[in-house]
């Protein structure tokens, strides 16, 4: 073991592996006797990798490097058995840093199995506290989609312990458990979630008698830690009053985990970060009380509910009058295994699109994309279906997934076409309710806003991150909840709302503080492409072909996949024969933009020409959508400077400008483009200097300008990354005619 001690009385001594410890970019003698050429040399930084988080750390504030003797459990891996308070978890991520999977993991089928509730509830528990360690076991639980699909995409190798032995899996790691909390489900199923809390926590299995019984038949002696068959409460009212009195302050009010105590899918995140599970239902009034003690204790823009509700709308609003976003996930599985693939998502490049016309654009959204059992179970088999690619078709998925499981985002970005279009599920990160139109009330505090602007900022963080420009929000927002997305969330082309025909007449469609589209779908949950096609002739009826039109709706993807809304084409080309166009979501924005004079991103146009200095990869990966390490322009050669320049062929009014650096690309920060400038012109050869920028570290560089005319815009860039060459993620450039 090694102990890395830094300067300053404020500095935390951090216990880390050796081999954790890696010096760039010099070696470790470098640190004991710098030399002249080092010193002359930017500073050496230290990455130490602690429970798989990077911290960097300069030389000049280390002060030596110590060997102690291990002052915690290990396993027979000589692995430091970790507790929920020492994992490693940033301000800016849903989940903690778990370490990477072991070389082989071991799973296990449960449903062939043929285990019972309550042994899935210990099995899923053990996942959990033994994958907060190292992540080493996979349970196959749901089995929608082959079993292959996701260990297969994130590079996993397997060993399936036997079906008809599954204990074996409890006795390879008993090592690293301290006993079993004893529960009866006799007075109420709620008892298990109050296990699995204190499972988490103290590295218990939580067991009923009958798991007790077949541990033992199995050669398995535990001992019993904690005994709840004594308690004789009845009520989750009663028994989730206990938890929060007794253990609540124990747990991290990062996640709650909200969960059917028959549902154990997300019990192994639940108890590796050691969270509260509980299932506690708004529409009574005393477990409301509950609840709203443990909402009030976590933080809005930063902590999240994992799993569902025992009903939605009542659900998702209680979490959203906090501030608190809800990531559906009642059936995800093994998010200690996903979320420990620590790999940048991989965005797909966007096509450009052909210039606005007086036509009819439509856009179709295939809904539930915003719960991510979804994404990772029927979402796998209907992203299969014919149909997909013939059409523009726009999926709702998760940008939670980017912390979840980053590997799963780019499986479906991988197999994207070009007409396949990934926007945000509702309502930004994870499930908001704004305004319930089932019930007719709001449920954020749209008077007091502060918590809905942490949650959009927090969503756009997660916006950036995985490339989702729209947003689908269930059901409607007042004006200032508007106006924090439109604040907040800069990366959006727009929102659209849902009309559930419960008005008073149909949704309107608006402009949020003057530059956010709002787009009502009409129809919201269609069960039919003749549905679809019904209610857009009532507009498409009316067009004169005097100026563009623009239409869009949602189909419920439990009753038309890309199968059957393949069929859509030609069915609105019957209503109005050469003018319907059916586009991508954030093309349908882009033009709605532009048909109504505001700002859009005019490096989507396909007439715009780039051209730029001698360079490893195509000018086109500057602008193409897309700032993953696959589409990132790099110049020639290590000089440190690189140029690039686009031509809109008319002028624009140029308004702001967006540069992503080498860091978005999922590159070293010390990347980054350094020194640079961002002129503008009208004849390519006259420039005006529009932003300055020495010695940036940041990843993303945007800013709002004066509205200038300009055809021409370069960035220049005179001082590169740390290694000489000039990264540039990607640029976009916003304008209005």
């Amino acid at each position: 073991m090694s102990i890395l001690k830094t300067n300053g009385s404020s500095s935390k001594t951090r216990v880390v592996e050796l081999d954790q410890i890696k010096f760039l970019p010099f070696d470790i003698n470098h640190l004991q006797q710098p030399s002249s050429e080092t010193q002359s040399q930017p500073a050496t930084m230290i990455m130490k990798l602690i429970n798989g988080a990077q911290m960097r750390t300069s030389v000049d504030e280390v002060k030596d490097i110590s060997f102690a003797d291990t002052l915690y459990h290990t396993n027979s891996m000589g692995q430091h058995i970790l507790e929920t308070d020492e994992l490693i978890w940033p301000d800016d991520r849903l989940l903690p840093h778990l370490l990477p999977p072991a070389s082989t993991i071991k799973t296990l089928d449960m449903p062939a199995a043929r285990l019972g509730n309550a042994e899935r509830v210990m099995f899923c528990t053990l996942q959990g506290i033994v994958n907060r360690t190292c992540p080493r076991i996979l349970l196959y639980n749901h089995n929608e989609e082959p079993q292959s699909t996701w260990p297969s995409a994130n590079g996993l190798r397997t060993s399936a312990i036997s079906t008809g032995n599954p204990y074996e899996l409890v006795k390879s790691y008993m090592e690293e458990l301290n006993g079993l909390v004893l529960y009866t489900n006799e007075l109420s199923d709620h008892y298990a979630n109050l296990a699995v809390t204190i499972g988490g926590l103290d590295r218990l299995l939580p067991v009923t008698p009958e798991v007790k019984e077949k541990l033992e038949a199995n050669g398995i002696q535990l001992p019993v830690k904690v005994d709840l068959t004594q308690l004789t409460m009845s009520t989750a009212t009663d028994i989730y009053t206990y938890l929060y009195d007794n253990y609540w302050q124990r747990c991290n009010h990062r996640l709650l985990i909200s969960l059917n105590p028959t549902i154990p899918y997300v019990h192994d995140i639940g108890a590796a970060c050691g969270s509260a599970c509980v299932w506690l239902d708004p529409r009574i009034q005393s477990e409301r009380n509950v609840l709203d003690k443990m909402l009030t204790d976590m933080t809005p823009g930063r902590d999240i509910v994992l799993g569902w509700y025992p009903e939605e709308r009542s659900g998702v609003g209680e979490a959203t009058k906090y501030g608190l976003s809800t990531v559906p996930a009642d059936f995800f599985e093994n998010a200690t295994v996903y979320s420990a693939v620590n790999t940048p998502i991989k965005i797909a490049p966007v096509p450009q699109r052909p210039k606005l016309e007086n036509k009819i654009y439509a856009a179709v959204y295939i809904s539930d994309g915003d719960n991510i059992q979804y994404c990772q179970h029927a979402m796998a088999k209907i992203f299969e279906q014919g149909g997909r690619g013939q059409m523009p078709m726009n999926w709702t998925i998760s940008p939670a997934l980017a912390d979840f499981a980053p590997a799963m985002l780019n499986y479906y970005y991988g197999k994207a076409s070009n007409n396949d279009c990934f926007v945000c599920g509702p309502s930004g990160l994870g499930y908001a309710m704004p305004y319930d139109a089932h019930n007719n009330k709001y449920y954020s505090n749209y008077v007091k806003t502060e918590p809905f602007n942490k949650y959009t900022q927090l969503t756009q963080r997660y916006l950036e991150k995985t490339g989702l420009r729209i947003i689908t929000i269930w059901d409607n927002i007042h004006n200032r909840q508007g106006n924090c997305y439109a604040n907040n969330c800069s990366y959006l082309y727009g929102l659209t709302i849902n009309d559930w025909e419960r008005q008073n007449g149909r949704l309107q469609g608006s402009i949020q503080s003057g530059t956010l589209p709002i787009a009502p779908q009409y129809p919201c949950y269609a069960n039919s492409t003749d549905v679809v096609t019904d209610f857009f002739n009532r507009d498409i009826k009316n067009f004169d072909g005097t100026k563009p039109m623009f239409v869009t709706g949602q189909v419920t993807v439990w009753d038309v996949g890309p199968d059957k809304l393949v069929a859509l084409k030609d069915k609105l080309n019957t209503l109005s024969p050469g003018n319907v166009s059916i586009v991508r979501a954030d093309h349908w924005f882009s033009y709605y933009r532009e048909a109504n004079h505001l700002p859009f991103n005019i490096t989507m146009l396909q007439d715009m020409k780039i051209t730029c200095s001698s360079a490893k990869t195509p000018a086109r990966y500057a602008a193409d959508g897309s700032p993953s390490s696959s589409n990132t322009w790099i110049s020639r050669q290590s000089k440190n400077q690189g140029w690039i320049q686009m031509d809109f062929q008319e002028p624009y009014e140029i308004s702001r400008y967006v540069i992503r650096h080498a860091e978005t690309s999922g590159l070293d920060p010390e990347l980054n483009t350094r020194d640079f400038t961002i002129e503008l012109s009208m004849d390519g050869e006259t420039w005006t200097t529009i932003g300055t920028y020495t010695g940036n570290t940041a990843p993303v560089t945007e800013a709002n300008i004066t509205p200038t005319q300009a055809r021409y815009v370069r960035l220049n860039v005179t001082n590169g990354g740390a290694d000489g060459y000039v990264r540039i993620g990607d640029i976009e450039i916003e304008g209005a005619h």
